[in-house]
């Protein structure tokens, strides 16, 4: 029976996210935390949790005397620690070395050693892109190539590729060296305590704070949105029930894209449809991102629970208007940086 829990950046976003998921689900799971506290990360986002059922270690995953200090008295170890923001990579990719391939080194040297089960979660953006389809305006319904766990690794932007980097090392570490470990890749989340300078919450702020919001190039680049709740079940499934090896893929079917996102928040907000701005495209843009989660659902019997993405969008609205107090502070500041590089 899985005791000890330690979750790597439990403080981010997806991360916390699967935290409270845990708190709430598993009453006999202790959880540690261990997080370095970037920007990315707010003490914030775990409020409210049990001091006796969640344990916060402020650390760097590269650390390896920490890590392993940590992992010696778990029973698994969940790896979301990532810096994940494509923009922050095309302008420094050095901390996505360091923390998503040497950091994840670190975690699986630690779990080989003391023979810990290990989840890593990786992302869908590993596989590259897809092309865009013909047949739809905003609201597809999975048709068309998917990325399945068979897609070849086409990463695209430093992000990308140190991800894509981290997940060959833990399949190279369970075939090599025993390693007790499943892969997880994930569509793009949203959803509550997602930092204001990813897609959906930086429109919903800016349409809060009286600001027009901000589209990339033409918004026909596709995202497949999947609620956050529903990763979170999805990994939990996995690490219990999933075959030691295997890859699974988390998706929804939720591809919309960015300018249909764009446009059914303002209309959410009350806001005329038209009412942003276009600002340059994001060097090496993804075109479209989309799951086949077939071996998921059927193997292991999840399914998604938020299934209608505009009421998980209103509910996401609702989160960010009534909590000003979590990000108002780092608005201007989030803003100014995307000003600087013309977005």
């Amino acid at each position: 029976m899985m005791k000890n829990l330690i979750v790597t950046g439990g403080v981010g976003f997806i991360g916390s996210n699967f935290v409270r998921y845990v708190v709430e689900n598993q009453p006999t799971v202790h959880v540690t935390v261990l997080d370095k506290l970037t920007y990315a990360g707010n003490r914030a986002n775990l409020a409210g949790l049990p001091a006796d059922r969640v344990e916060l270690v402020v650390g760097d995953i590269c650390d390896a005397p920490l890590v392993e200090q940590l992992v010696r008295r778990a029973d698994a170890v969940v790896h979301y620690a990532a810096e994940s923001h494509n923009d922050n990579s095309l302008i420094d990719p050095a901390p996505f070395i360091q923390t998503n391939i040497v950091g994840t080194y670190t975690l699986i040297q630690a779990c080989r050693k003391y023979d810990v089960r290990f989840h890593h979660v990786s992302t869908d953006e590993v596989y590259g892109d897809l092309p865009l389809r013909a047949d739809l305006p905003g609201h597809g319904e999975g048709v068309g190539e998917k990325f399945t766990p068979d897609s070849p690794y086409r990463p695209s932007s430093p992000y990308s590729s140190s991800k894509a980097s981290s997940d060959l090392l833990v399949r190279a570490w369970v075939r090599s060296f025993g390693l007790k470990a499943t892969i997880s890749n994930c569509s793009n989340n949203y959803g509550p305590y997602q930092h204001i300078e990813k897609f959906i919450p930086r429109q919903i702020t800016n349409i809060l704070s009286g600001s027009r919001p901000k589209l990339y190039g033409t918004g026909k680049n596709v995202r497949d949105w999947i609620h956050t709740s529903d990763h979170s079940r999805a990994v939990w499934t996995i690490l219990t029930q999933g075959k030691i090896g295997e890859t699974y893929l988390i998706g929804a079917n939720g591809e919309r894209d960015n300018q249909a996102v764009l446009e059914t928040i303002l209309r959410l907000m009350g806001q005329p449809a038209d009412a942003y701005d276009r600002v340059k495209d994001r060097p090496g843009h993804d075109l479209r991102y989309a799951i086949d989660a077939t071996k998921l659902r059927t193997e292991l019997g999840w399914r998604p629970e938020v299934t209608d993405f505009e009421t998980g969008l209103q509910q996401t609205i609702d989160w960010y208007r009534t909590h000003e107090d979590w990000w108002r502070a780092i608005k201007a500041q989030v803003e100014a940086k995307y000003a600087k590089n013309g977005q």
